[in-house]
């Protein structure tokens, strides 16, 4: 599956200058990574954000927003934003926001070790 490039760009631009923010290729599209969690990922034209429980029921209730349901079955913690939800730069920050400080909360990832 392809992914919107410009919206990667887009993305790209807001942590240009945060070395922790990496970029990986799952879920068929592009996935963005804070510290080895995943926060956004772009699957197709959505805008897949990981927002976390806490705030899962308020933010699927906005508008241009829905269940992720990429294995068939959805993901509490998880949802899609479509195009017209992140449309404007202060939107699709906004959502970025929202996803970052919901993987700052968790715990460090641990490194495996062999």
């Amino acid at each position: 599956m392809s992914f919107d490039q410009g919206l990667a760009e887009r993305i790209r631009d807001l942590f240009k200058h945060r070395q922790e923010v990496t970029e990986k290729k799952m879920f068929g599209g592009l996935a963005f990574m804070q510290d080895g969690h995943m926060f956004v990922a772009i699957v197709g034209d959505k805008l897949m954000a990981r927002v976390g429980p806490s705030l899962y029921e308020e933010l699927l209730s906005k508008p241009h927003v829905s269940v992720m349901d990429f294995t068939g079955k959805p993901m509490k913690g998880y949802i899609y934003v479509s195009p017209a939800g992140y449309e404007s730069d202060e939107d699709l920050e906004k959502w970025v926001a929202y996803c970052a400080k919901f993987v700052l909360s968790l715990p460090p990832k641990q490194e495996l070790h062999r």
